[in-house]
């Protein structure tokens, strides 16, 4: 994903602006890392480059 995404993106329980936390970046894409709601505390991973905004209770049940 690349970093500019975050200027559009959005927690999907509340709406609130995410912030990120990069683990692994290859240039200007970032292939893992965590986006984290700072008003209700959730968090989303980034995988292979793919944020996965999915709520948390859709997550487990999704598909690989």
């Amino acid at each position: 994903m690349k970093e500019s995404l975050m200027e559009i993106i959005c927690c999907p329980m509340d709406k609130h602006d995410l912030e990120l936390t990069v683990e692994e970046r290859d240039g200007e894409e970032i292939l893992e890392g965590t986006l984290t709601c700072p008003e209700c505390g959730e968090t989303y991973p980034i995988e292979d480059g793919i944020p996965n905004l999915l709520p948390p209770d859709m997550r487990e049940k999704a598909p690989a």
